[in-house]
């Protein structure tokens, strides 16, 4: 008896609107549930802590000049290093941003941005998503939840969430070593600590297999350089799909729900 389909795509939070290549992923899911069945899950993978990926780009409904708009958090150690299922987010960023918001949507879409309330970048970005109804009817799996980091398999390149400076931290393991990358060349290296299996999320080079060990995927949505990193060849049950094109694939997504 054959199971039925397990349509997956992954994305890291990817901007407080996301990317237009998201929405991609998402309606390349979608058309292919039509043709085949079964479910949808999002793997969100919110245990990246590069503050880059939650960069919105936004078009001036005038000028259409583009701005870079992104979050503020806390401090400077959690900007840096701590996941993004775990920064915080600074008391008067929304309010701020909403002031800038008219300059690129419409009204719609800033009161969904100033009714969302989540305190923590990624679980802003995700409820955002689901007010904008793009993830209607699709299962989420974070990367960040215990249950699933404990239910995933071993692998040998994997970052662990330690404590540094009163946060918790992603830190790179290296050669017996757990490492912080401030940027070029530059490392700091954080005293050995003893973890378990829910501090750990996996390396870029890792994560496929990571994922499929829980999610048991038989098809994954791939945009064109996740196809130049995957290794396919470590999880030959799934086939892969490139996602639809989409044209300013690196800008926000603004349309309004219908």
């Amino acid at each position: 008896m054959t199971s039925a389909p397990i349509i997956c795509f992954g994305q890291q939070p990817c901007g407080f609107f996301p990317r237009r290549y998201l929405f991609a992923k998402i309606q390349t899911a979608r058309r292919l549930q039509r043709e085949i069945g079964g479910e949808i899950v999002f793997f969100y993978h919110d245990s990246d802590h590069d503050p880059r990926e939650t960069r919105t780009s936004l078009r001036h409904r005038k000028t259409h000049e583009i701005a870079q708009l992104n979050f503020a958090v806390e401090n400077k150690v959690q900007r840096k290093f701590s996941p993004l299922f775990l920064k915080r987010i600074a008391a008067e960023w929304q309010a701020k941003t909403a002031l800038q918001l008219p300059n690129y949507v419409e009204a719609p879409l800033i009161e969904i941005f100033k009714s969302t309330s989540a305190n923590i970048v990624a679980d802003f970005c995700l409820e955002l998503y689901c007010r904008l109804g793009l993830l209607e009817g699709i299962r989420i799996a974070r990367s960040g939840d215990p249950a699933l980091r404990r239910a995933a398999c071993d692998v040998s390149e994997f970052f662990v969430d330690v404590s540094y400076e009163g946060e918790i931290v992603r830190a790179r393991n290296f050669e017996g070593t757990l490492q912080l990358h401030e940027g070029g060349d530059s490392y700091v290296t954080l005293p050995w600590a003893v973890f378990t299996k829910e501090q750990i999320s996996p390396t870029r080079d890792t994560r496929l297999r990571w994922m499929q060990s829980v999610l048991r995927c038989t098809h994954y949505i791939a945009g064109a350089g996740e196809h130049a990193y995957l290794r396919q060849e470590e999880t030959p049950g799934i086939t892969f799909v490139c996602r639809d094109s989409i044209d300013r694939p690196d800008e926000a997504f603004t349309e309004l729900p219908n």
